[in-house]
């Protein structure tokens, strides 16, 4: 990752990440990345444990666990940062404000859904719950969410309390649902791109559909036809840093169309959503969440990476920010 700093400001600002982490500046903007071998004297105590808690590499055989451990780790964290809405922004007119272009992504997404009033909706991969709670209140719905992060249930039901809406949450694998209901509306925006068995997901997803119920979703895909070197430039950071395995959006189409479920709208939203890492560069700038980097290893200095990635891939056109809404049979 880099962003604009000058190396004794980033000394000042970071002094004992300093000691293991390798800066190089170029032309104003500064690199910084993970020494090869890196001298634990230097490392503070808090840090050497917490390297030796995280290994430094990440296997397919264990993604899932990582991905709680992940969100575990980084969600409270990343909520005082980022804020209740965890995806991307819909700019409109080029000049809102983060949260209100968060609020435009789900208001995009609920109107080509067509979700009306007291309906029944599954949010899946629901997150801190803030979207749960919008859709709750707009449109007096009741709404379950779903997320295999134990702590971010836990800040959902926290964020519900006192509100009085027909709210939710239960800690659950979206690849091994166990819902013994069917809903109107099946939400899941920014998560089946960390999912593993996605034939299996559309499949157990479908069946939760009433009749003419919709499945509207958001995800990151990856640009058809890409040459191993954009791959390689643009994707696999993106895929190593956020716990994700990118598809086309042809692939999403067939596993819609495998299950019954007839596409209503497809659409591309990168020009309308690409404002988000410029905002999100803008986090890394924070002095505790180097902090908090450095105290759990290089598996999380691969996260940050991945916001500039995330900018270079929505840039370059490779990496495509893409929504679907599908419909159960009447």
């Amino acid at each position: 990752m880099a962003f604009s700093m000058g190396l004794s400001r980033a000394r000042r600002m970071f002094p004992a990440e300093m000691s293991f982490f390798r800066v190089q500046v170029r032309e104003g903007t500064i690199t910084i990345s993970m020494r090869e071998e890196p001298t634990t004297q230097a490392i503070p105590p808090v840090t050497r444990r917490g390297l030796a808690r995280r290994p430094s590499t990440m296997s397919r055989s264990n993604d899932k666990q990582r991905i709680i451990e992940h969100y575990d780790l980084v969600s409270p964290f990343y909520r005082s940062l980022w804020g209740e809405h965890l995806h991307h922004g819909y700019w409109i007119r080029g000049d809102e404000s983060k949260e209100k272009a968060q609020l435009q992504l789900i208001e995009h997404l609920a109107e080509l859904a067509n979700v009306k009033p007291g309906s029944d909706i599954l949010d899946i991969g629901c997150g801190f719950g803030a979207t749960s709670l919008y859709l709750a209140k707009q449109f007096n719905a009741a709404v379950t969410g779903i997320t295999i992060s134990p702590v971010q249930v836990e800040m959902a039901t926290g964020a519900a309390a006192g509100q009085n809406l027909d709210v939710r949450f239960l800690s659950m694998d979206a690849e091994a649902m166990s819902l013994h209901k069917k809903f109107d509306v099946l939400w899941s925006v920014e998560s089946i791109s960390h999912y593993q068995n996605r034939e299996q997901f559309f499949a157990s997803a479908a069946n939760l559909l009433k009749p003419g119920g919709s499945f509207a979703i958001t995800d990151w895909f990856k640009k058809e036809n890409l040459t191993g070197a954009e791959t390689q430039k643009y994707i696999d950071p993106i895929e190593n840093g956020m716990f994700v395995e990118l598809q086309i959006m042809d692939d999403y189409e067939r596993l819609f169309t495998s299950n019954g479920l007839q596409i209503t709208h497809r659409e591309v939203l990168n020009a309308y959503c690409a404002k988000t890492w410029e905002v999100s560069l803008e986090i890394i700038k924070d002095k505790s969440l180097w902090t908090l980097a450095a105290k759990h290893g290089s598996h999380f200095i691969s996260f940050l990476k991945a916001f500039q990635a995330m900018r270079a891939g929505f840039a370059s056109g490779n990496f495509v920010y893409g929504l679907f809404v599908a419909k159960a049979s009447s």
